[in-house]
């Protein structure tokens, strides 16, 4: 029987090619996100060979979008975005006029009209979402001063690309007294009313009712219903916001995480949506390549080299200098910069909207796009040689949370604890009851907390990173406890460990055989894995008993 497979060819098009070209990427040592968006090209309509569905690809990538600012709100509390409010509401408004004005000297340059020089100059204003959090949650920046200020900068512009949005059809695309001065200034209160109205929503009512849906769900004792309440929530909410508030999905997505951020099962959440975050993310990727015609770089490389200069060497200066003016250090200034030195989801739909208004041509949409790609693919490079110019200036906290900066000196020749959560509190209460010293490592802000008041050293970071474990003194250290459930986490780590410490001993923790024959073959001592200690213990006490 004949069925509609448009919806699942790009589905398994999009993610089968993308997992391709991302393992060759990852062979080649550079970022993977360039095998995603050479798979975008390779399925899009602009190359030879099976074409997947556009719309339906962006559609797909939006709730990537949703659920990685979902994901980021969980993490980022309201304290968090009004700390760097002072920075990030001025900053962000000043780049977005400096941004702006130099696309528009470049669309007048070409030949455009001032309205579209001004739509293709507010599109490239605007940092890619999916892009800048990728990159500081790869580098366990998100948490982190200059984490803090970006983020908070790019919500800004959200909010500025939000009233754009509504007011670029009554400037350019109306008639009659729309097109006035009182039509404006109008449709500009209508949008702040709406997006009063929204936070106003969140902070009053959704704040009471949505942690108490999730405690409900999490009681009734049901994983499942659980992961589909978050991933209601996530979505219901941005969906709603976007339809009922005019607001962005990210915006809202980024609110209804914030408030689930103030329970304690925030980590939890995260985890739940951890896998779709990721998958959903990689569409994004894809369907930025789809979108990209690569005859422009032939066609119209000057252009292009001018464009892609605006985004990643304006924007950036302007970034850094702002950053600087209001008195932050070098090492901020750069993170910040070079977090925003892209675009993304936002600069192609004012893109569509200018071309829709018919005051952009579509050579500037292609212009857009081309940018896009380009400074996408040009980042992780930038932020790579920036991390290498922080570590240059201060070697010991390049990447670390602020909170592992002021941590105290790991004890030489102890024990190293990997992750604080069920098992691990249990393991460190042990250890740090019989005053043995212990430094636990552990990516979670209140998992941390908890390890540094039960009397452990704590260095907050990822494991799986050379410099957190080095700075947790595994080169010194006589043994280390892997307490985290995920196993592909628990092998690299594993191999990175061995490779520093010879000697060292390892115990692992493993769900599998699978998982504990890889662990052992990684370099592991011991292996315990839950079921089998469980069904030891129990078949040991039946035979007690029955003795």
């Amino acid at each position: 029987m004949p069925h509609d497979t448009s919806l699942i060819g790009t589905v398994v098009a999009g993610l089968g090619v993308a997992f391709l070209m991302g393992a060759l990427a990852h062979r080649l040592r550079i970022s993977p996100i360039a095998g995603y968006l050479l798979a975008g090209v390779m399925v899009g309509p602009f190359t030879p060979g099976f074409v997947a569905d556009t719309g339906l690809a962006m559609q797909l990538a939006e709730i990537g979008v949703i659920l990685l600012m979902f994901g980021v709100g969980l993490h980022f509390s309201l304290k968090d975005l009004l700390s760097v409010r002072k920075i990030a509401v001025p900053g962000a408004v000043l780049q977005i006029a400096v941004a702006t004005a130099l696309g528009m000297m470049l669309g007048l340059w070409l030949g455009w009209s001032i309205e579209g020089s001004v739509v293709f100059g507010l599109a490239l204003s605007v940092a890619s979402t999916v892009v800048l959090l990728r990159a500081l949650q790869a580098r366990d920046m998100v948490e982190t001063e200059k984490g803090r200020i970006a983020v908070g900068w790019l919500i800004v512009e959200d909010l500025v690309m939000v009233l754009a949005l509504v007011l670029l059809p009554a400037m350019f695309g109306a008639r009659g007294d729309e097109g006035t001065s009182a039509g404006l200034l109008q449709s500009a209160a209508i949008v702040l009313v709406k997006v009063v109205g929204f936070a106003a929503f969140m902070f009053v009512i959704a704040r009471r009712v949505l942690p108490w849906v999730l405690h409900w769900v999490a009681h009734s004792g049901s994983r499942e219903l659980f992961r589909l309440a978050v991933l209601a929530i996530a979505l219901g909410v941005a969906f709603g916001a976007a339809v009922i508030f005019d607001v962005s999905f990210a915006l809202g997505a980024f609110f209804a995480g914030m408030i689930l951020g103030e329970t304690q099962l925030s980590r939890r959440a995260a985890e739940e949506t951890l896998p779709l975050r990721d998958a959903f993310a990689v569409l994004f990727f894809v369907s930025v390549g789809m979108l990209f015609d690569p005859k422009v770089l032939i066609e119209q490389p000057g252009p292009v080299i001018a464009t892609v200069a605006i985004i990643v060497i304006g924007k950036s200066v302007a970034a850094y200098a702002l950053v600087r003016a209001f008195g932050h250090d070098s090492r901020t200034a750069l993170t910040v910069s070079v977090s925003l030195a892209q675009i993304g989801e936002f600069s192609f739909i004012l893109a569509g909207l200018g071309v829709g208004l018919e005051v952009l041509p579509e050579t500037g949409r292609d212009l857009i796009l081309a940018g896009a790609l380009l400074s996408i693919l040009f980042n992780p490079i930038l932020f790579t040689l920036a991390v290498r110019r922080i570590r240059a200036e201060q070697p010991d906290a390049a990447e670390e949370p602020a909170e592992a900066e002021a941590a105290p000196a790991p004890c030489n020749a102890g024990v190293v604890l990997i992750g604080y959560g069920r098992v691990g509190s249990h393991i460190g209460s042990l250890i740090c009851g019989r005053g043995e010293g212990l430094t636990v490592i552990e990516d979670q802000k209140d998992m941390a907390a908890a390890a540094k008041q039960a009397g452990a050293t704590v260095i907050v970071g990822d494991a799986t990173k050379e410099s957190i474990l080095r700075q947790a003194g595994i080169e010194d250290a006589s043994t280390l406890l892997i307490a985290i459930p995920e196993g592909v986490e628990a092998g690299a780590i594993v191999r990175r460990a061995r490779a520093i410490n010879p000697k060292l001993l390892i115990v692992a923790r493993a769900h599998s055989d699978e998982e504990v024959t890889d662990l052992v073959r990684r370099g592991a001592d011991h292996v315990v894995m839950a079921e089998r200690e469980t069904a030891s213990r129990m078949a040991e006490r039946a035979m007690l008993a029955g003795a």
